[in-house]
């Protein structure tokens, strides 16, 4: 099935600003903990000032990377490169130091971009020591100590007129290389053309009406899709202003500026809107007009916290991939059914795969213009390994209701076949956050020479015990088959850099902890 997308011809990243203020005219549209406000204008400037320097010491078309937190720096630097015809890859300074090694050599990445002032302070110096192993480190502190009066001068002419400046690139071209978080495996190099991009934007903004006086609040990562797309490209192309910060750790830090600096609209995930609602008193929501929750599932007690404790607020669940760049489905402020992750946005065309033992729902497959190209080879990282018919199996079990609102049960690899029957482990996760809503779980399976496989809950509840699970299956009717028959109690449930549980290394726990046993 497919939503039409209003017609519109395509358009390159840099473009899109352009045309933005154009549209919206020369307002301030980017700020971060500085407090340094830039215009388009001064964006645009900045970008093309900063690009040509890197453009010096670059190749036209090459990749490079981006080691960088969310800030006013790492938009410039993501704009100047494609100011001057160069790839962004955004590399996750949290997913260690072999991921990150690896995912320079699967794009081809020859200069990694950072700054000494965010190395020191996130503490990264053996993480960039690893790194210029296989890359030349640029210091970008170093790089703008160089700007000088000519340099300036050439900004200010470009940005009177960037189209004449600009390096053109087609909208097929790449928009940036980004790595999946590696949740349920090893992060795989996602190739996103510029078009994807904007289109996801423009989605995400044909589906929801956003007004361009609204403050979009990004404590997301920009090498998570989430936080680059959502976080920065769909505020400044839709006239709203982006304000970034460091850190979605920094819970107290972030409930004091979402008053101040006029916050609308509020990007997380589950995990940190859990956490930062626990610190806020209900003031300090008091301006946003909705906060929208990707990447992990939203538990009824985070619902419940937003209800109560900040005057009904609403809490719009989504859902996205980054091969999808990466919204795919979202709740709308005025059809907001929480339990589903929303209806499907225009332009998006899926089908349900049947899968044996699931009766309700399907494996989900994807197409549109916001679907990625395709892979990075393993073999070779100039070729982009292309989706069959353009599809994009997203592994995800879904249902889709009549009235088009999607339901996620699980990923594939997330169901367990137990004594015949398939079991989801994330419908166990939510029987486990039922019976102590206040604590993290995780749950994976092991084979079990009796009926199959077996379910292990990971928890951070010292008390954990496996009566009380049945005993709450038994009163709520949950199938005896859903309660796990271990359970391991952890100091911390290994969480990754975006907030998501990390699968791999649970996995590897109790892998371990059974073989010592």
């Amino acid at each position: 099935m497919r939503l039409p997308l209003d017609a519109k011809s395509e358009e390159t990243v840099f473009d899109a600003l352009i045309a933005a203020r154009d549209r919206f005219g020369d307002k301030e549209i980017l700020e971060d903990q500085d407090r340094k406000p830039l215009t388009y204008t001064g964006l645009i400037r900045a970008a093309f000032v900063l690009g040509r320097k890197i453009a010096a010491m670059t190749q036209p078309g090459e990749r490079v990377g981006i080691l960088l937190p969310s800030s006013a720096g790492v938009v410039v630097t993501y704009y100047g490169l494609h100011a001057h015809g160069r790839v962004p890859v955004m590399l996750n300074f949290t997913s260690g130091e072999r991921n990150v090694k690896a995912a320079i050599q699967a794009a081809g990445v020859k200069r990694v971009l950072s700054a000494k002032r965010f190395v020191d302070q996130a503490k990264l110096d053996d993480l960039m020591t690893e790194i210029a192993r296989v890359a030349e480190v640029v210091w970008l502190d170093d790089v703008r100590k160089t700007i000088g009066l000519p340099d300036k001068v050439y900004g200010l002419m470009a940005g009177m007129m960037p189209k004449r400046f600009r390096v053109k690139t087609e909208p097929s071209s790449p928009g940036v290389i980004l790595f999946t978080s590696g949740s349920f495996g090893a992060p795989k190099g996602v190739f996103l053309s510029q078009w994807n991009l904007v289109s996801n934007c423009r989605q995400v903004a044909q589906h929801i009406a956003l007004d361009p006086d609204w403050v979009v609040f990004n404590p997301l990562p920009t090498f998570h899709c989430f936080g680059l797309t959502g976080g920065v490209l769909l505020p400044m192309l839709t006239g709203m202003k982006a304000f970034q910060y460091p850190s979605p750790l920094h819970a107290k830090q972030i409930v004091e500026l979402l008053p101040e600096v006029k916050a609308s609209i509020l990007f997380a995930t589950d995990t940190f809107l859990n956490q930062w609602a626990r610190v806020a008193a209900p003031d300090d929501f008091s301006t946003l007009q909705f906060v929208v929750a990707g990447a992990e599932k939203v538990k009824d007690e985070t619902y419940h916290l937003y209800n109560t404790k900040f005057r009904g607020l609403k809490l719009l669940e989504g859902y996205g991939a980054t091969e999808a760049a990466p919204v795919v489905a979202v709740n709308h402020p005025d059809r907001n059914r929480p339990g589903t992750v929303g209806q499907m946005l225009p332009g998006m065309e899926w089908r349900l795969d049947p899968v044996d033992g699931i009766a309700d729902g399907g494996r989900l497959f994807l197409r549109g213009p916001n679907v990625m190209k395709g892979y990075l080879s393993p073999d070779d990282p100039e070729k982009v390994d292309p989706l069959p018919g353009g599809w994009h199996d997203t592994g995800d079990i879904v249902d889709i209701d009549k009235d088009g609102y999607v339901s996620i049960l699980g990923r594939a690899k997330r169901f367990a076949k137990i004594g015949g029957e398939m079991v989801s482990l994330t419908a166990v996760e939510g029987l486990a956050g039922a019976v102590w809503p206040e604590n993290r779980h995780a749950v994976v399976s092991v084979p079990d020479a009796r009926k199959g496989e077996k379910l292990v809950l990971v928890t951070d509840r010292k008390d954990a015990d496996v009566a009380r699970m049945a005993e709450w299956a038994r009163e709520h009717g949950a199938p005896e088959l859903a309660v796990p028959k271990k359970i391991m109690r952890v100091v911390e449930v290994p969480v990754l850099g975006t907030g998501k549980t990390d699968y791999v290394s649970i996995q590897r726990m109790v892998e371990d902890d059974r073989a010592a046993a």
